[in-house]
């Protein structure tokens, strides 16, 4: 184990204060907010704190990081956490510097490190009046360094230190994980959007307030379609934080070159843009941020426009405010260019008052063609507004002659915000673009319904939301019903059999003397009669759970039966560099968990990773009396519900390894073990015909809430 400090190679400054909140201990650590308040309580040797602030207590941040690695607590890696230390020392800051000239003065820091590649205060001259010198040659014109350099005053010399320090932190993360990240532009800007990352936490309201979540900016990006375009042009109204411009240059890829202009409302934030493209390589005629409400004049005039509408108060949110809005971006667009705007599902998506202004209005963008989708969104897009409901318009202006009379809707407001839930409505959108807005041999969707316009607008203040009759997928939907009516068929005859002449299930159960009653056993008993083995989950970071992937990983969803096998899936070359200590299950192998209640699950193909809190019951096959898998799931699920936690307790009566149960002999286990599977067997036939029934029913629902199917009496 290393000596105190020693794996502080890129260690603090005697200048810089590295204090280190409770909150701040938990990242670093990658554990939950509430495990260093359980570590201080039960660990004598944790460190004291050395300073209060404000109500806040804070440690000495190098203290942490040797007891993290004396101890083994946490899940970081421990060659990470020395050099990661300054990208978790920042609260105590804050309390010294006013948020925001702290992240004006780090960023413009950052940029000028990213320009020059070397420590800002290394060479010959390291005085802090050379630090801005040198940035006065890279912005002349003073567009977004020297003003937040020279505001710094005697905090500069430390703060450049500071700055150092995050970018070296993000080297040495890239140089560890970089063949698993991608769209990478040197470790400035890696540290520079980890900033952004944490600017709620630090206190950056005004950067927070208006933001989404990068999934969705992400999906916001990805339907302008600028990944298929050769020269874009793209306009940003309103920037704030430039979260929507980098989320745009990054799904054009590296071999695109967009040109951005941008605008908004708060002078710091242009600069702040301004710096953030910069430290990516977008220079010069490539980019032209201004302050104001509308985006400088581009020469060619854009062909992209994303501009997130800004928040405001339901009494100020009038819908025809919003429209108008709207409209001034449609300006932008030239034919065959596309918009997204995500905006207040109230003026966009909700029922307005039947031919009223805004009424009309809405209906304005359908009928001269402008409108191609519309999406309600789930809530939590906004994650600092979890009130506020919001919605999308895809716009894209086509020549009169190609105009069909369609609008894609989606309505995904009663759906969790998942990764899988923005690809498929990212995949309808994509798809209904590449027809040529045209339904004709449109593929079925995810979560689209392509609408008539003109039954629409016969619907004077309907709501834009997908509860009429679609033009696309009702043969399918008919065909589907008619492949479910034979499968419940076969299903039926499949169960008859099971159940029929020679299929009949009988248990043989008959009374037992009590002079033969089997004794009892555990687990921790088996294992010391080294008939079976516990094997421990892996702690995998859930940011690499994934829905596709060479291998399932079984978490206690999985095994609890709450969440489908092949939910969670990790890549082979992930584990191959990630977590190589990673070992993978038998077939066979009984995985149980006691969190947040007993669950078990026979892997019967192996080759699966499982995740803490989830552990392996691998039975020993050569032992003398094996232990049947199924047997055994069975027996510890009773003494399980047995011993389950009662309400207020922290643990239950029994640990895992304490549960007693019987241990039958191996006649009566073989017994025992073919009825369950035969139970099992005749209730996978079941649920695939409740499934069935439930799959039929919803279409059947459907097709006629839309208008789309009728049904007929039995001829």
């Amino acid at each position: 184990m290393p000596s105190a400090h020693a794996a502080h190679a890129l260690g603090p400054s005697r200048e810089t204060t590295w204090r280190i909140s409770p909150t701040e201990i938990a990242a670093l650590a990658r554990v939950k907010r509430a495990v260093p308040a359980n570590w201080r309580r039960r660990h004598g040797d944790f460190p004291e704190p050395i300073a209060w602030d404000g109500g806040r207590t804070f440690f000495d941040g190098r203290e942490i990081v040797d007891w993290l690695l004396a101890t083994g607590h946490g899940n970081a890696d421990e060659n990470d956490l020395g050099t990661e230390l300054a990208l978790h020392s920042l609260s105590a800051w804050t309390s010294r510097i006013p948020g925001r000239q702290l992240l004006d003065v780090l960023t413009a820091l950052m940029c000028l490190r990213h320009h020059e590649g070397v420590p800002l205060l290394s060479g010959e001259d390291t005085t802090w009046e050379s630090v801005v010198e040198r940035a006065g040659l890279l912005d002349e014109d003073d567009t977004c360094l020297i003003s937040e350099l020279t505001s710094a005053g005697h905090w500069g010399p430390p703060l450049a230190r500071l700055a150092d320090e995050l970018v070296a932190a993000a080297a040495n993360t890239l140089r560890r994980h970089g063949s698993m990240l991608t769209d990478r532009h040197g470790p400035a800007a890696d540290a520079f959007e980890w900033l952004l990352g944490v600017r709620r936490r630090l206190g950056f309201h005004d950067l927070t307030a208006d933001t989404l979540t990068p999934g969705m900016t992400e999906c916001i990006a990805r339907l302008t379609g600028i990944d298929g375009m050769t020269d874009p042009v793209v306009a940003n109204p309103g920037a704030r934080g430039g979260d929507l411009l980098v989320a745009l240059h990054s799904a054009a890829g590296p071999r695109i070159t967009p040109r951005f202009v941008a605008s908004d409302t708060d002078h710091s934030l242009v600069r702040l843009v301004r710096r953030r493209m910069l430290i990516r390589g977008v220079l010069g005629q490539a980019l032209d941020v201004q302050k104001g409400e509308s985006v400088p004049d581009a020469v060619d005039g854009p062909n992209v426009v994303a501009s997130v509408l800004p928040y405001l108060p339901r009494e100020e949110r009038l819908p025809e405010k919003t429209l108008e809005r709207i409209e001034a971006l449609t300006d932008l667009l030239a034919e065959r260019c596309t918009a997204v705007v995500p905006g207040p599902a109230d003026a966009l998506t909700e029922p307005l008052r039947p031919h009223d202004w805004a009424d009309r209005f809405r209906r304005d963008f359908l009928t001269n063609g402008l409108l191609k989708a519309v999406v309600a969104l789930p809530g939590g897009v906004m994650p600092y507004r979890p009130g506020y409901r919001t919605a999308l318009w895809v716009l894209a202006r086509t020549p009169e002659q190609q105009r069909r009379g369609r609008v894609l809707l989606a309505d995904l407001s009663g759906q969790e915000m998942t990764e899988r839930t923005l690809t498929g409505i990212t995949e309808d959108i994509r798809r209904w673009r590449a027809g040529g807005w045209d339904d004709d041999g449109l593929p079925a969707l995810h979560h689209g319904m392509v609408v008539s316009v003109e039954r629409l607008n016969s619907r004077a203040g309907a709501a834009l939301t997908p509860r009429m009759r679609a033009t696309t997928g009702a043969p399918d939907r008919v065909l589907r019903m008619a492949d479910l009516e034979l499968r419940l068929k076969e299903l039926g005859e499949r169960a008859h059999r099971n159940s029929g002449a020679g299929g009949e299930l009988t248990a043989h159960a008959s009374l037992r003397p009590e002079s033969s009653t089997p004794p009892s056993t555990t687990i921790a008993r088996l294992r010391k009669e080294r008939r079976l083995r516990m094997l421990p989950g892996h702690r995998i970071a859930t940011e690499y759970l994934l829905d596709r992937g060479d291998h399932n990983v079984l978490t206690p969803a999985e095994v609890l039966g709450r969440k489908p096998v092949g939910t969670h899936r990790i890549d082979r070359a992930l584990l191959m560099t990630a977590y190589r200590h990673v070992a993978f299950t038998e077939p066979g192998d009984l995985v149980i968990t006691a969190q947040p209640e007993f669950g078990a699950y026979i892997d019967a193909d192996g080759f699966s990773v499982v995740a803490y809190p989830a552990r392996v019951l691998r039975i020993r096959s050569e032992a003398a009396r094996p232990v049947r898998p199924r047997v055994l799931a069975a027996f510890l699920s009773m003494a399980a519900a047995e011993y389950r936690r009662s309400r207020g307790s922290v643990h239950s009566a029994r640990t895992l390894e304490e549960l007693e149960f019987p241990d039958v002999g191996p006649v009566e286990a073989d017994h025992l073990d073919a009825l369950l599977e035969d139970i099992e067997r005749r209730s996978s036939v079941l649920r695939q015909q409740i499934g069935a029934l439930d799959e039929l029913g919803s279409l059947a629902t459907a097709g006629m809430a839309d208008g789309t199917l009728t049904l007929h009496a039995d001829q």
